[in-house]
């Protein structure tokens, strides 16, 4: 008994020894240089950017996304992005859906780096909650010529899977794009907080979700400059829920309003 006792005695601290080393290495390879814990009164506008428009996204969406605290504000730490079915309208333009779109744009701009952010997810029909990245200035071209970085896009009506893609090539619509989906092996990523991460360096690209790779990416092109182009300037980062558009379809009389995607943390790390 003693001599068991030892041996799992042993074990542990060769657990607690690895686990502590592996958390040592992962601290000095990556340097935080941009976060937000969401933990003010409202949003940070040093930070972020709210969008305010009735564009659709060049998808046909169907929502409005607006500045209000109905569609965006900060509630117990968590940045709230609520699709909203109120008719609510901006310069002339009435829309059946609003919701909440944010940007870093000007205020948070990277080349490289592990971009993490913790959210959790509405599912229903009609739902297209993202969390992605634009190229800050378009030194390549219109879309998708300078790139589009989509770190996770969830379609509501299938809510144990999430997209991560890149966009690329020509601008549209010649543009190309190429990705794949990962699904979690029980419950949906409304259930509770996920963390979706995506690891950029020149000529690779990589994405988790909760620290697990499902993805590596190191083929891609641009019309206007050589590899690793487009992927060789700052992007911003995107946080929407939109509602409605040719990725998921409409709502239905099934799906759920008000609805909310709920982000804990946005964390940019560097080497």
């Amino acid at each position: 008994m003693k001599v068991h006792i030892a041996g799992l005695i042993r074990s542990l601290m060769l657990t607690l020894v690895v686990t502590v080393s592996g958390q040592q290495a992962r601290s000095e390879d990556w340097r935080l240089v941009w976060s937000d814990e969401f933990d003010g009164p409202q949003l940070n506008y040093s930070q972020w950017e709210t969008e305010v428009n009735a564009f659709g996204g060049g998808n046909h969406e169907l929502q409005i996304y607006t500045d209000r605290e109905e569609n965006v504000r900060i509630e117990n730490g968590r940045l709230i992005l609520e699709a909203r079915r109120d008719h609510h309208g901006i310069a002339g333009t009435v829309r059946e859906f609003s919701s909440g779109r944010i940007r870093s744009k000007h205020r948070g701009d990277w080349k490289y780096g592990r971009m993490e952010v913790r959210a959790r997810l509405p599912h229903g029909q009609g739902l297209w909650p993202a969390i992605w990245m634009l190229p800050t200035e378009e030194k390549y071209g219109g879309w998708a010529s300078s790139g589009e970085i989509d770190i996770m896009e969830f379609k509501g009506h299938e809510p144990d899977t999430v997209w991560g893609t890149l966009h690329f090539g020509k601008s549209w619509p010649d543009n190309e794009h190429q990705g794949t989906t990962w699904k979690l092996p029980r419950g949906t990523f409304s259930d509770d907080f996920h963390t979706f991460a995506l690891e950029w360096k020149a000529g690779e690209m990589k994405w988790f979700v909760d620290d697990t790779l499902y993805q590596t990416q190191t083929k891609w092109n641009s019309a206007g400059g050589p590899f690793p182009a487009p992927f060789d300037q700052k992007f911003h980062l995107i946080l929407n829920l939109a509602v409605g558009g040719q990725f998921v379809g409409a709502p239905d009389a099934t799906t759920t309003f008000p609805s909310r995607m709920e982000v804990d943390f946005v964390r940019v790390y560097q080497r």
